[in-house]
């Protein structure tokens, strides 16, 4: 974890820093919430009480896997817990890396995503960029040494919105989301009230995929938000599209339920119920189910100049057997 510090720090002095790119390191010990790491459940029964947690894990106190090797079904252990796995900034100047302690990759201000207001419509408008970051910091902090179930990858910037031509057009992202002209009627649109009920009072519904809670509706699947009443508002709603788009374009996988204890799976329709977000920047926030609403706590979250782009801590409902061998699928 030092190396990677230092490695960090040694990029910052190489990148071009900019006063108009805020942004701040995470600390992991103050500005993660370990708490979001609950519930977890083991062969079956709750161990420690967290908060909304899907019950997709199945009531065994056995579970089976099997791969290339070895070629018979190997017994373990159903484990159930949260893991805090990718990083996100949304932000209004391309290339600013919020979470990479304001680090400006490009150094200039083009295609600005601030709120713009249409007096005529009586409408707010916003658009912003999305950078996506590996971050599996139980695995870099050694907190669960040896835990098989933990994703083990390095650290890194995998993903700007500012390279995708879909990203900031609304009618060329339909090729990834076809079905959006089914939604796009204010009957559908209605059923997402439940949605931001459901939320807010426990787990979204996974059934009403197209609906991003409280929100906003989940398409299109750019960073154009049509109705935007805040900043903190349009920023959680980008986020949860972004991670519908790498679902849809397999980027991100399904880890939760029976299906999720061996391996991850295909899941081109995201589950909502299997994440969580958790503010980071501009000021740390414990997590919360997506499309939830944020009206009791987004006071104090969002002020101008360097409270207004954010920063996100993506928290993974992870399913796993654990086996006393690791197993092989290649």
């Amino acid at each position: 974890m030092k190396k990677i510090i230092f490695a960090l720090f040694i990029l910052s002095q190489m990148i071009n820093a900019s006063s108009d790119c805020p942004g701040k390191f995470i600390n992991p010990i103050t500005d993660i919430c370990w708490k979001c790491v609950f519930a977890i459940r083991i062969a079956g029964v709750k161990v420690a009480k967290g908060g909304p947690d899907p019950d997709s894990t199945p009531r065994r106190p056995i579970c089976f896997c099997k791969g290339k090797t070895p070629p018979v079904p190997v017994p373990g252990i159903p484990v159930s817990f949260w893991e805090p796995v990718r990083l996100v900034d949304v932000v209004r100047k391309p290339f600013c890396l919020v979470n990479m302690g304001g680090m400006d990759l490009k150094g200039t201000s083009y295609n600005r995503g601030d709120r713009e207001e249409n007096s005529k419509k009586q409408l707010n408008t916003s658009f912003y960029h999305v950078h996506w970051y590996v971050y599996p910091i139980l695995y870099w902090l050694e907190v669960l040494i040896d835990f098989i179930c933990l994703e083990k990858m390095s650290i890194d910037l995998a993903y700007l919105t500012e390279f995708d031509p879909l990203w900031n057009d609304d009618a060329k992202t339909a090729i990834l989301n076809p079905e959006v002209f089914l939604f796009a009627n204010p009957i559908a649109q209605m059923a997402c009230l439940a949605d931001c009920a459901a939320a807010s009072a426990n787990l979204p519904l996974d059934p009403l995929f197209w609906c991003g809670g409280c929100q906003g509706s989940m398409y299109p699947l750019t960073g154009n938000v049509g109705a935007a009443t805040s900043g903190l508002q349009s920023s959680l709603l980008i986020s949860q599209r972004f991670m519908f788009k790498l679902h849809r374009q397999l980027m991100l996988w399904g880890y939760m339920g029976k299906e999720g204890q061996c391996r991850k799976y295909p899941m081109p329709i995201m589950k909502k119920s299997q994440y969580r977000l958790q503010l980071t920047y501009p000021v740390s926030e414990k997590c919360h189910p997506l499309g939830s609403s944020e009206t009791l706590w987004q006071s104090g979250k969002e002020y101008p100049y360097k409270g207004s782009d954010f920063g996100y801590l993506v928290w993974r409902k992870r399913d796993c057997c654990l086996t006393p061998i690791p197993i092989k699928w290649d």
